[in-house]
């Protein structure tokens, strides 16, 4: 028999024990030994302990929140009985995060419990009281003393909502039971572990086998012990949620859940003794009222607040029958003077500026232009970082006011003019300022010293007596009185010299630098753009009219910069774009825009800076290019020597300029059909990144080793859309002049050892030839390397067409641009074609019919006989006329060794 079934038939180990703690050690001993029935007994109750622990019990959410905030005030009463801060800060953070997850149980409950709002007074009274002892915060480390300081601000802020019910709660403050029994449960179950530890010390001594038995007796005990509180605690937190939270529908419908099918929520023996039940009665809470006295609350403190505003409004408001510019002047620096401070509305500030600049009209220019000139400076202020840009309608306000300002200074008959501050303009801003500041001082100082302060300061205010007339005169009397006394001693040119702010040549400048980013910032494809172009017309209006204005008041520098703006706003400009748009305006576009531009440059050549005539000489060379005058556009390029100070200038947006200026210097070129200098224009940037060169994109490769600020760089650098070079027409351009010069390089005999024309249409030339299968053209590039295969092969018909199918030609500027340019395609294809032809099987022949060429590539005698005789000059073809009869007559004539040499030392020195 197995000894674990044997040792269960031995009844001699319990007999002397009590029937109490006979119950007990039989269902816990198992190698002590026991009755059959014993054994029965311990298997039946681990079956039931087993069972009962995998029961799970099913807790309102109200209850996880009770218990949880519980939790979090239990720890935060230890930290503040330790006076550790730090734990008392990160505690208050999970309280509070634990708080804001929990509102709808706030709100479906009537508001937070009162021992959050008891504990929330508490951190309040022990923050307070923690930094009123000085001596004590100074010996706190200094993590610990951050802690504290932390806290205070955390605790302000978070107790912000909650101040009306800490308010209530202060003033009658109410314990709770639990609370006082926690407390005194707490103290006891420490005296209690004491006793315990004090006795488990005395009894080490004892046998091993009595402490054994002595310990089995003390876990069944504390077993029973424990399921009693248990089930004790279960019911005692479910009243305490209930007088803590009050009375509500989810508390009473829980209680009467758990009443009906609450036998699995118990343990042990209280699963089967009587319970009794507490029937509670539903108290009905007049949720309707509660929100209507929320809803009124909320209204009462808007009206409260709209009054006052109100009150605020009309209290800075002034009188127009009060008015006077030595008013508006004081009331204008009061306002800038608080422009950039710390909780300052720029908003508010500006709009308070724009109504003093509609009061100050009737006073005349003197008194307007300085209020004028103080809220563009406001509305420039509105954008804080570089990526800002002015939104469309604040950019037409601005744009409005410098308007008024221009429309002032146009007029030559007044002779106004505006001037830079000068020191006695600012002595005298600064001793307004300083009198308002000391008025407002002694009202402050007055109230600080007591109740009759401020009435006593105000009596024994100093008074102003006008000298003239000996009567009593207010401060703002005074001040316009000082104001006409000095009017009356300027001059005639002093007055009619404003003095502003600001200078009106850089509030142009900002203008146009706001105008080019918005454009960058919006979508090209979209209305709004469209709509935003047609402020340009209205921003070169504005800059003729002050650049005349600059010009009339002798200053050149500022003329000089102002007319390199709006040469850059015309340069791109295409005439047939301008005759475009005057006809949809209903205008006469009268004007030469090439004798505008020439002038316009003459100017900025002779008074403007270093840079200004840089980017007037590129503007003036792109608009030449652009109207297919190259010889011109060539002619200013190799005369100004731009070509060789641009790479050593250091500024990218001029570098930029020149690269687009040298591109529309090639596709004039080879809208002119000279092929050769358009590929050596278009050569250099076509060959690497030319979105990048032409700011018309940024590169977003994975690999890119640009820095963030170099990124947003780069993207501030853009042109904007409809400034665009298209791309496509000049892949086209770059493509087809390489094929035309390529080729019949590629048909010659021996073209391994020549150097190739354009690395870039031999690579991609090599990638073509590789592909297994060629499918139709799709982009640009196919149909140009389709075309190369079919003139390598003689056939330029099939050539010359799939160049014409080309829609990128539809975007060539002029009348029958188009037209004229396919023309000039089938010529010059014509042209390579018979070359090609002749370089490459001109082995095979001893002479050649000029009829039978004229007739093969459709070109006349004369086409034919100059290209051939070009050929011959150049000795690409070593061949002679034989007039009489039209025939080439072809000469072999191998080349000796030296002639050899000679020609490979002309190859590596080339």
């Amino acid at each position: 028999m197995s000894k674990f079934w044997a040792a269960a038939g031995s009844d001699d180990s319990s007999s002397s024990s009590d029937s109490s703690d006979d119950s007990s050690s039989s269902s816990d001993s198992s190698v002590a030994g026991g009755g059959r029935a014993g054994d029965a007994n311990r298997w039946v109750m681990d079956s039931d302990s087993e069972s009962e622990e995998s029961v799970r019990v099913a807790k309102s959410a109200k209850t996880r929140a009770f218990e949880a905030f519980e939790a979090h005030v239990s720890k935060l009463r230890n930290a503040m009985k330790t006076n550790d801060h730090k734990s008392l800060m990160d505690e208050f953070e999970s309280l509070t995060k634990a708080m804001t997850k929990s509102t709808k149980v706030f709100d479906a409950n009537g508001g937070i419990p009162r021992f959050l709002v008891r504990m929330l007074c508490d951190l309040e009274d022990h923050v307070a009281k923690s930094l009123a002892d000085k001596a004590s915060f100074k010996k706190l480390k200094p993590a610990q003393g951050r802690a504290l300081n932390r806290m205070k601000l955390s605790l302000k802020k978070f107790t912000e909502k909650y101040r009306v019910i800490m308010d209530e709660y202060r003033k009658n403050p109410v314990v709770s039971e639990k609370e006082d029994s926690s407390s005194s449960s707490s103290s006891s179950s420490e005296s209690e572990e004491e006793n315990d530890s004090d006795s488990s010390s005395s009894s080490s001594s004892s046998s091993s086998a009595s402490s054994g038995k002595k310990k089995t007796k003390a876990k069944a005990d504390s077993d029973s012990d424990s399921d009693d509180s248990d089930s004790d605690s279960d019911s005692g937190s479910d009243s305490d949620d209930s007088s803590e939270w009050g009375d509500s529908s989810s508390s009473s419908s829980s209680d009467s859940e758990s009443e009906a099918g609450g036998t699995g929520e118990l343990k042990g023996r209280a699963r089967w003794l009587k319970r009794t039940t507490v029937v509670k009665e539903k108290v009905e809470k007049d949720k309707a009222g509660r929100s209507e006295e929320r809803k009124r609350a909320k209204e009462e403190a808007a009206k409260l607040k709209a009054q006052q505003e109100a009150e605020k409004a009309e209290k800075g408001e002034l009188k127009e029958e009060d008015l006077t510019p030595s008013l508006i002047q004081k009331k204008t620096l009061e306002i800038v003077s608080s422009r950039g401070r710390k909780g300052t509305d720029a908003k508010a500030l500006l709009g308070q500026l724009e109504a003093l600049s509609k009061l100050s009209t009737r006073f005349g220019p003197r008194v307007e232009i300085p209020v004028l000139m103080h809220v563009i400076t406001a509305q420039f202020d509105m954008q804080r970082t570089i990526d800002d840009f002015m939104d469309t309608p604040t950019w037409r306000s601005c744009a409005g006011y410098l308007e008024r300002v221009g429309s002032i200074l146009e007029d030559e008959k007044e002779g106004w003019k505006v001037g830079p501050m000068t020191a006695e303009d600012d002595e005298l801003a600064s001793d307004m300022m300083m009198a308002t500041m000391g008025k407002a001082g002694k009202m402050k100082s007055g109230i600080m010293s007591g109740a009759g302060g401020a009435m006593a300061a105000m009596s024994t205010e100093e008074k102003l007596i006008n000298p003239n007339t000996g009567e009593v005169e207010t401060e703002d009397e005074r001040m316009e009185r000082l104001r006409l006394e000095r009017e009356a001693k300027m001059s005639k040119d002093e007055l009619k010299t404003i003095r502003v702010p600001g200078s009106l040549s850089l509030f142009l400048s900002r203008l146009d630098e706001e105008y080019s980013k918005s454009l960058q910032r919006i979508s090209p494809h979209s209305i709004d753009y469209i709509i935003r172009l047609r402020d340009e017309a209205k921003l070169r209006e504005l800059l003729a009219v002050y650049q005349k204005y600059h010009e009339r008041v002798d200053s050149p520098s500022d003329a000089a910069m102002l007319a390199a703006l709006r040469v850059e706003h015309m340069y791109y400009r295409h005439d047939s774009i301008v005759k475009a748009v005057a006809e949809a305006q209903d205008t006469v576009a009268d004007v030469d825009t090439a004798q505008e531009i020439t002038d316009l440059c003459t100017y900025i050549y002779q008074h403007g800076s270093d840079r200004q005539k840089t980017r007037a000489m590129l503007c003036h060379i792109y608009h030449h290019a652009l109207h297919d005058r190259f010889l011109e556009a060539r002619d200013l390029l190799l005369m100004s020597h731009l070509q060789e100070t641009i790479p050593v200038a250091g500024d990218v947006a001029t570098m930029i300029l020149f690269n687009r200026t040298m591109v529309t210097l090639g596709l004039a070129a080879f809208r002119l059909g000279n092929i050769w200098n358009s590929h050596q224009c278009l050569s250099d940037i076509c060959s690497g990144r030319v979105r990048e060169l032409l700011a018309q994109g940024v590169s977003t490769g994975r690999f890119s080793d640009k820095s963030p600020e170099q990124e947003k760089a780069e993207k501030r650098r853009q042109i904007p859309y409809h400034q665009h070079i298209n791309l496509d027409l000049l892949e086209a351009c770059h493509l087809i002049s390489a094929m035309l010069l390529e080729v019949p390089n590629m048909a010659s005999a021996g073209d391994n050892d020549r150097r190739s024309v354009s690395r870039t249409f031999r690579k991609y030339h090599d990638m073509y030839d590789r592909q297994v299968f060629t499918g139709p053209p799709e982009q640009t590039r196919d149909f140009v390397m389709t075309a190369t295969k079919a003139l390598l092969k003689g056939d330029w018909k099939r050539c010359s067409d799939l160049l014409k199918s080309l829609e990128c030609w539809d975007l060539v500027p002029g009348e029958n641009g188009a037209e004229e340019i396919k023309k000039m395609l089938e010529e010059k294809v014509k042209e390579t074609g018979l070359r090609t032809y002749l370089l490459a099987f001109s082995a095979q022949y001893d002479s050649l019919s000029l009829s039978q060429l004229c007739e093969m590539f459709e070109m006349t005698k004369n086409e034919v006989h100059s290209v051939v005789s070009k050929m011959m000059i150049n000795h690409d073809l070593i061949a002679s006329w034989d007039q009489p009869t039209e025939t080439i007559v072809m000469r072999k004539v191998e080349p000796s060794a030296l002639q050899l040499l000679a020609l490979q030392f002309a190859d590596k020195a080339a």
